[in-house]
């Protein structure tokens, strides 16, 4: 059954359904931070308004009114080209964020109003006020968290989720090294390790503050925190004599970083590299592979998602997202910035020695 909508427009059609209204009246605008070509991110974005199309045109479709989407390497990455994803141009920037639904489909039965959503996918688009997507493209998460913990948990907690469970048998008092501990990824295996009682031997790169960051770190649950020249002198072997030897490495820096946990591994210890920040090849020493047996992984959330089904990446989110209710796990450090403001939130992103992620916001009520 069909009437029309008054109070709006009398060419403009409202669906009646059993139990409710869909209305499709009101045309939904979004504002969207796009590029046409790849290239140095704050030369090619720029910021452009439409129209999204109506519902009445696809059933199996929603609208989404986005809330926040973080600013993470990889999506620099995308806009350069240098990604192994590279979306159609003109792109929309974003790979991860959480949004609400606001209109749904009639043919829609996964999906309500109301509901707080993620992309399953990267390359989605998350940088934009609202978004037209079909229902199929975005997974259901739970609304009893923080906006800001939903709009990071995609990527960083779950990468080190992944690498902490699937990689090595650790066990309770189990030793872990990692570098670019200070990243997202690195706070969220601080935090997660220490909800699974391991311990963990974190390095950063020396910079201006450096105590102010370690005590940052040791309050989200670090058991030792090193600097990279710390890490090659002699001191740190004298340390190491009073640690048990890590089981597990995880780089995200590659390079002579990464050498150097390589050195510090126990018999049979794996190493999983996740990123190359140092845009350095890894430099691997014979000794550690020949009498020390250690192995060399890698590992890309995109492509576990890809290979996993969804009860599996929810079973994931849920166990995360307990997490966060119990005050397990806490975002990184963030700065949140308003969406029309992008410029400088991508700036501050691409600066060496950033202390704080940048958020980009779509609901103000989250600065309140």
């Amino acid at each position: 059954m069909f009437h029309i909508c008054r109070n709006i427009s009398a060419s403009l059609p409202v669906r009646v359904l059993t139990g409710g209204v869909r209305c499709y009246c009101t045309p939904v605008k979004t504002f969207e931070i796009i590029y046409d070509e790849h290239g140095d991110p704050e030369k090619v974005l720029k910021a452009k308004t439409r129209t999204l199309p109506s519902l009445k045109d696809n059933a199996n479709a929603v609208i989404i009114k986005m809330m926040a989407a973080p600013v993470n390497p990889a999506d620099i990455n995308m806009i350069q080209g240098v990604y192994p994803i590279k979306p159609g141009l003109p792109a929309i920037g974003g790979n991860e964020g959480v949004g609400e639904v606001i209109q749904v489909g009639d043919n829609v039965k996964i999906l309500r109003k109301g509901d707080w959503v993620v992309p399953k996918s990267s390359g989605w688009g998350t940088w934009r006020t609202h978004v037209y997507s079909l229902a199929n493209e975005v997974m259901t998460i739970p609304n009893d968290i923080p906006p800001v913990c939903a709009a990071t948990l995609g990527v960083n907690p779950c990468t080190a989720y992944r690498m902490l469970k699937d990689f090595a048998h650790l066990r309770k008092g189990d030793v872990i090294i990692q570098n670019g501990a200070n990243s997202g990824v690195g706070q969220a295996v601080i935090q997660i390790a220490k909800e699974l009682g391991f311990v963990t031997i974190n390095i950063v790169r020396n910079r201006p503050e450096i105590d102010k960051l370690t005590q940052i770190l040791k309050a989200l649950g670090a058991n030792y925190v090193f600097t990279d020249e710390f890490l090659r002198n002699a001191e740190m072997k004298i340390v190491m004599k009073s640690i048990t030897k890590p089981k597990l490495a995880l780089n995200c820096v590659g390079g002579r970083s990464a050498a150097e946990l390589l050195k510090y591994l126990q018999k049979g210890g794996i190493m999983v590299t996740y990123g190359g920040m140092s845009k350095h090849p890894l430099m691997v020493p014979a000794g550690p592979l020949i009498f020390a047996d250690v192995t060399l992984r890698g590992f890309w959330m995109t492509q576990w998602n890809i290979d996993h089904n969804e009860a599996e990446r929810r079973q994931m989110w849920d166990t995360l997202c307990s997490m966060v209710r119990h005050k397990m796990l806490q975002p990184p450090a963030c700065q949140l910035v308003d969406i029309e403001n992008f410029s400088k939130a991508v700036s501050q992103s691409v600066q060496p020695y950033v202390s704080h992620k940048q958020i980009l916001v779509m609901d103000k009520s989250l600065k309140s």
